[in-house]
């Protein structure tokens, strides 16, 4: 939490702010990530210069209270990302040294963290890393013991036994961070279960070092990785099962990658599942699974409607989200980079066969819209022109609204709402438009229920790629409401749903089949809960299943259409 918290804090300023932007000592253990900051023209201070003026983040592991106090006297203006656990432990310090206590730290010496919290302790602390360095200390009446929050949880219980033996009288406060905790207990127990752990960080990050020793502990190898080049194929290949860990500063995209590399390598004992894999990948990657579904989702709708569903009006459907997602892919390559590298490198390699199915499947979305109808047609082609002028200056800066809003993409959220409004009309709107030109209850209510429906599964991959739309300065929905407030929005939109669903077909707004509807409610609810939950990894087979949701509805109401 702390170290996205801090990195957080840094990209918003990076992206807000005017005037140059410092941190004070690199903000992380992570070369991507410094990488990352400093292409945004974020620079690190090593020292405290003469008069300056800019923003400077105190990082994670905080500073002692002399070197704030002199970045403020040289004229900058604070950002403290601190992470909360570490505040604590300096409010714990200060406290007590004001009493009249030394102060134990145990931790490494030359950590950033533990050189800020000596800081608080006024002269009077000392830093030990084992119970022998207990030895070594001179003779305290009274004292206090605190822990570096990311030490090792078994070594701090060895010397907090030891000192409850031989110095009854200190105080000892464990204030080794939860997070560290239970990532070092889940990771003693992968290691019981893998033939070995891939472990996933800075080589200079203090805890991720850390993880790799606790599984050699284990007696089970540990690949100590920065990013998946470095992965030993000829090591990891013959494994059945690997592990995978990282340190707490360790970026979503580049867990991924490795995630993604692994996931893809050949197993002599199931070529066939990575057969599956391969075709899997190609048709989410190029986003044609997409597209089936979308043409699925037209087909249910048509049934919900009580009208019956048409060839020309799924392959409209199918056609304009193949062509919108792939443009997206590409206009949003920036961010594509970061939440999604295996999609980059494949967009980068197909770049040509992937440019011609857009500009084809646009055309013949275009060709079956104008056969439904001209209303069809026009409203296809309104659409399609917000899609392509999405990220297109269409304010002038002097006409600009409020700070910065001067194209559709710089309104925050409008990239989730519009793409479901899309699927909502190209699905319901323009197949009942080519039917009737009267706007019934029916049409409003099935076009609401499937705009949710694309909203929760374009939120939720929102929610997936916050890093990288971070990054890049991309306000989407979860960066400003948040994940848990993001979350709790879908599940309050399927419970509404859930409910409607059941009272639709009394009321005359859809067919029966809005009871079988409600098992695309469940589906859903089980994919939030799985990722909520960590039952499942955010891996390649994970968003194929997400993706599956609109096949799944098409399924429910071909078994509903037979019984019928």
């Amino acid at each position: 939490m702390g170290v996205r918290r801090a990195v957080e804090m840094v990209l918003d300023a990076a992206n807000k702010q005017q005037g140059p932007i410092y941190t004070y000592g690199p903000l992380i253990h992570n070369p991507q990530v410094l990488e990352i900051l400093a292409e945004k023209g974020v620079t690190i201070l090593h020292d405290i210069p003469g008069p300056k003026h800019g923003s400077v983040v105190i990082r994670a592991h905080g500073v002692p209270p002399q070197t704030k106090q002199s970045l403020v006297d040289a004229g900058f203006t604070i950002i403290d990302a601190t992470c909360p656990r570490v505040t604590k432990v300096q409010t714990i310090i200060s406290k007590y040294t004001k009493q009249g206590y030394a102060v134990i730290i145990m931790g490494d010496k030359d950590h950033p963290e533990v050189v800020g919290l000596l800081g608080y302790a006024k002269g009077a602390g000392y830093v030990i890393s084992s119970p022998d360095d207990l030895d070594k200390l001179p003779s305290l009446e009274h004292a206090i013991v605190v822990a570096q929050t990311t030490q090792d949880g078994r070594l701090f219980d060895a010397i907090a036994a030891t000192i409850a033996e031989r110095f009854s009288h200190f105080k000892v406060f464990n204030t080794i961070c939860d997070s560290t905790l239970k990532r070092q207990a889940e990771v003693r127990e992968m290691a019981r279960s893998a033939d070995a752990v891939v472990v996933v960080g800075g080589r200079d990050s203090g805890n991720t070092r850390r993880l790799a020793q606790i599984v050699k502990q284990e007696g089970v190898p540990a690949f100590h990785i920065e990013n998946e080049t470095e992965l030993k194929y000829e090591a990891v290949e013959p494994l059945n099962s690997v592990g995978i860990t990282a340190g707490a500063s360790t970026p979503n995209w580049v867990i991924k990658k490795v995630y993604r590399t692994l996931e893809a390598l050949p197993h002599k004992a199931r070529q066939w599942r990575l057969a599956v894999f391969r075709i899997q990948r190609w048709l989410l990657l190029s986003n044609l699974y997409l597209a089936v579904g979308a043409g699925c989702l037209s087909y249910t709708c048509a049934l919900l409607s009580g009208i019956r569903p048409g060839l020309e009006s799924a392959l409209m459907a199918s056609c304009y989200v193949l062509s919108m997602h792939i443009l997206n892919n590409f206009i949003g390559r920036e961010s594509v980079r970061y939440n999604d590298p295996d999609r980059a490198g494949f967009y980068d390699y197909n770049r040509l066969v992937l440019l011609t199915m857009s500009t084809i499947s646009g055309a013949m979305g275009l060709f079956m819209a104008f056969t439904l109808g001209p209303v069809p047609f026009i409203v296809l082609c309104i659409i399609s022109l917000m899609g392509i002028f999405y990220k297109v200056k269409i304010i002038p800066g002097r006409f600009k609204i409020g700070k910065k809003i001067q194209r559709i993409s710089d309104v925050p959220g409008s990239k989730t709402v519009l793409i479901a409004l899309a699927w909502g009309i190209v699905t319901v709107v323009l197949p009942h438009l080519s039917v009737s030109l009267q706007v019934t209850t029916t049409m409003i209510f099935v076009s609401l229920w499937a705009s949710v429906m694309a909203f929760v599964r374009t939120a939720f991959f929102d929610i997936l790629d916050m890093q990288g739309d971070r990054i890049v300065g991309q306000e989407s929905l979860p960066i400003v409401l948040g994940e848990r407030k993001t979350l709790r929005i879908l599940k309050q939109l399927l419970t509404i749903f859930l409910g409607t669903l059941i009272f639709a077909p009394m009321m005359h707004l859809t067919t029966t089949l809005a009871y079988g509807m409600i098992l695309s409610i469940f589906y859903m609810a089980a994919v939030l809960m799985a990722f909520e939950r960590r039952w499942v990894v955010a891996g390649l087979r994970f968003e194929f299943l997400v993706e599956t949701l609109f096949v799944f509805t098409a399924i429910v109401s071909g078994i509903w259409q037979l019984l019928a």
